[in-house]
């Protein structure tokens, strides 16, 4: 017997699915998995849910770019919970947090950032407005639009693009040869900014960026 047979699916045809990141155990979120979710989150390696408000299939970080690995799928002695323990990419909550979970019972009051999340800028991680200001730059890209500067850079094409981030570097030296920190953060900010547009000139998603950057950790 297939062993997704011995899942015990509701009458809606659900099973909860309770997201636990592997390296940390910190349980990041739950959500609900039918048949065919499950089996493309099996033969993927990524996490696939059912939406029960829209009644459709969605891949966790299809378009934020936070997906999911899956690293190990279990389900309970009763078979009607699966526990799934993976590697996340960047947040699991909408908010801009790893976990879901952060509003407490007993006592009453919200939990910060856990110790293991990207520090948080304005009420989002640092993760979330990367990934944001990626999503805009890519669907400027896709859907040009009339007066947008980023879709002008697309038209101009490679060259200007990469004469762009030359001179933001340029300017980012010269605002830190100046020492100054106003000059630093605002030419800096351009030169992320004309980064992430060669990023997806490349079609190099910034979640591979963020992963390369975790191999900086050392």
């Amino acid at each position: 017997m297939n062993t997704i047979d011995q899942i015990k699916f509701d009458n809606n045809g659900l099973v909860p699915a309770i997201i636990q990141q592997e390296q940390t155990g910190i349980v990041l979120m739950l959500a609900y998995m039918n048949r065919e979710s499950l089996l493309k989150t099996v033969e993927t390696g990524v996490t696939w849910f059912f939406s029960r408000s829209r009644q459709s299939l969605w891949q966790k970080g299809e378009t934020s770019g936070h997906v999911q690995k899956v690293q190990e799928m279990y389900y309970d002695c009763d078979g009607d919970t699966l526990l799934i323990k993976v590697e996340q990419v960047g947040v699991a909550c909408h908010e801009g947090t790893l976990s879901c979970f952060r509003r407490t019972i007993v006592p009453q009051k919200v939990e910060g950032e856990t110790a293991v999340t990207i520090p948080p800028v304005y009420g989002q991680s640092v993760s979330t407005i990367l990934h944001d200001l990626y999503h805009v730059v890519n669907d400027r890209k896709r859907n040009p639009q009339a007066g947008s500067y980023t879709t002008y850079l697309f038209d101009k094409g490679q060259d200007k693009i990469l004469k762009k981030v030359g001179e933001e570097a340029a300017e980012t030296i010269i605002a830190s040869k100046n020492n100054s920190k106003e000059e630093v953060l605002y030419e800096m900010a351009d030169l992320w900014y004309h980064c992430l547009v060669l990023l997806v000139y490349h079609n190099i998603n910034i979640s591979e960026l963020l992963e390369e950057l975790q191999k900086r950790r050392k």
